[in-house]
């Protein structure tokens, strides 16, 4: 593997024996750029605010305090304001005109929030930044996630004044540009599937994935057909029997094969009047295509079931294979997966769903149409009547999320179809090197299946004196990376599931690779250093356990004795 650089020079902290950092301890608990920053309840205090509303609070003393002389002022007219009155006037008293413009909602307690200026505020979350993992900081190797680098060329058109600023409840007339937006990713979702209907208003993929279900049960209810059961292999995501659940449908689980695939002998004896659905993801969470999916899709259909297809790993596929032409009825695309929008804090998930013919006429409201003189209006539940009556109904209030849109859309415009069916080779391409650089220090027991899709499964086997996924994960961290994703899917004890996506480079995977091989063999050696790591982060191994079932979410004042300085008063920690 290479170096971590061209000098082949490694940065390095100074440790002890025992793997904790050496020197002096410091008066503030902070070590050089290395920051300890307490909650932000622990800075300042409650007892002042960034605004003094002086005048008003004087003003309920009894004190005058208006500027303005009578007869002058904002809705003032007529004789009286030529003959003003120079004597000021007192403001309304705090039970007067302030508290009735509350109606009823006056505060009867101290609000109880840290009062901050900018400057504390900014400088607190931005140390709290530090302590954290990004995809700007480096591979983001979570599986299933798809954490690929988010172009700013993206991020520089959703700021765009005409798509930032639009409102959801402005006149259609007036956001036309924006409508244009969702229209146009809309028919490239249909292209790129292959399929003649997608819905744009569900917020992220198990939204999606409900949108789905939702138009399985109407087209199903539509023909008289109460079926009751919803079927779905150990290798789909885990959304997937919690949304057939939610949509009152009973799950029934179909094994895997020895090859990480879907069972289609069990599957189809399974297959009978009381099955709505199989819901399938493809590629799957083992990182492999389902090579019978258009068997099995044919087999649903023949028994009267409709298929779900979850799209979330679509970034394996795009521009590669359209899921329309397996037999797909529904499928959900997450953009902030294939099409490379933020995830989590960065900004919300969007997941549109696209449908076969069977299900189009009972996809969500609203939804953009074009009319023939080339403008864009919405189908809503006033007009839907005339050409939609059989939709199950809306997702959301409104028409989706617009800042994805915009994100997606100048994504696939500045690819190309050629640029997103190269984005699927690449990110195959990494996943492979990963699992084929590293499938001799770890257990991959997919390996003899062929290539893998997009990410790479490893499992425990072979870690030597009582380790576990979790010590290898924790020694991770030591080494600066965000963990894989752990112990799922749930056919590998101990899995560890790689996504490096296709926006890393050669050297950027080679320096992962060594960085978890080196872990790797540690854990094979019984290196038990990894059952207290991680060393090296702001903070030790917590108990995640508890953390689980105790959370503790509310912050509560330690209650200081009387006259004994805070934290921040004391200069630091």
């Amino acid at each position: 593997m290479n170096a971590p650089n061209a000098s082949g020079w490694k940065p390095g902290t100074p440790v002890t024996v025992d793997h904790s950092m050496e020197g002096p301890p410091t008066v503030t608990g902070n070590r050089a750029l290395m920051l300890e920053e307490p909650l932000i309840f622990e800075i300042g205090n409650s007892e002042t605010t960034g605004v003094d509303f002086t005048s008003a609070l004087s003003a309920g003393e009894g004190h005058s305090a208006s500027p303005l002389p009578a007869g002058e002022g904002p809705g003032v007219g007529g004789p009286a304001s030529q003959a003003p009155n120079t004597h000021p006037q007192p403001l309304p008293s705090r039970e007067g005109a302030f508290a009735s413009r509350l109606g009823g909602f006056e505060r009867s307690e101290p609000i109880g929030l840290p009062g901050l200026s900018e400057p504390e505020t900014v400088r607190h979350y931005t140390r709290l930044s530090r302590q954290n993992y990004a995809i700007d900081l480096g591979l983001f190797p979570l599986g299933s996630c798809t954490m690929k680098h988010n172009p700013r060329l993206n991020e520089k058109v959703a700021r765009l004044p005409g798509f930032a600023d639009c409102h959801p409840l402005a006149p259609v007339q007036t956001v036309q540009g924006a409508l244009g937006v969702i229209h146009e990713l809309g028919e490239w979702l249909k292209t790129l599937t292959g399929m003649p209907a997608v819905a744009m208003s569900p917020k992220a993929g198990a939204h999606g994935e409900l949108c789905g279900i939702l138009a399985i049960r109407a087209a199903l209810e539509a023909r008289g057909d109460a079926r009751k059961v919803v079927l779905c292999p150990e290798s789909a995501h885990g959304t997937n029997p919690a949304t057939a659940a939610f949509a009152g449908y009973e799950v029934e689980d179909i094994p895997a094969n020895a090859d990480g695939r879907v069972d289609f002998d069990a599957l189809e004896a399974r297959l009978g009047p009381d099955v709505a659905a199989v819901m399938i993801t493809n590629p799957n969470t083992c990182g492999l295509f389902e090579r019978d999916f258009k068997r099995i899709a044919d087999a649903v259909h023949a028994a009267g079931g409709l298929v779900y297809c979850d799209g979330a790993n679509f970034n394996a596929i795009v521009g590669r294979v359209r899921p329309g032409d397996l037999g797909v009825d529904a499928m959900h695309i997450n953009l902030h997966k294939t099409f490379s929008t933020p995830h989590g804090g960065g900004g919300p998930g969007s997941g549109p769903v696209v449908f076969s013919e069977a299900l189009a006429p009972f996809a969500p409201l609203p939804f953009v149409e074009q009319l023939d003189d080339g403008s864009f209006h919405l189908v809503e539940e006033e007009t839907a009547q005339e050409h939609h009556a059989r939709t199950f109904g809306r997702m959301t209030a409104f028409h989706g999320q617009m800042g994805m849109f915009t994100r997606a859309l100048a994504y696939i415009l500045s690819h190309g179809a050629d640029g997103l069916k190269q984005v699927a080779e690449d990110a195959v391409l990494n996943a492979n090197y990963i699992l084929r650089s590293l499938e001799d220090v770890l257990a991959a027991p997919f390996a003899h299946s062929g290539p893998c899709m997009h990410e790479a499964l490893f499992g425990d086997e072979g870690f030597g004196g009582g380790l576990s996924t979790l010590d290898l994960a924790k020694g991770l961290i030591d080494e600066g990376y965000h963990p894989m994703t752990m112990y799922f899917p749930l056919v590998v004890h101990g899995a560890m599931l790689v996504e490096p996506t296709e926006t890393e480079s050669k050297a950027s995977l080679d320096q992962f690779i060594m960085a978890l091989r080196s872990v790797a063999e540690r854990a094979k050696a019984g290196d038990q250093t990894l059952k207290s790591a991680p060393h090296y982060a702001p903070r030790r191994r917590l108990d995640e356990t508890q953390a689980a079932r105790k959370p503790v979410l509310a912050w509560q004042a330690p209650g200081a004795p009387s006259g004994e300085p805070t934290k921040s008063e004391q200069g630091g920690r």
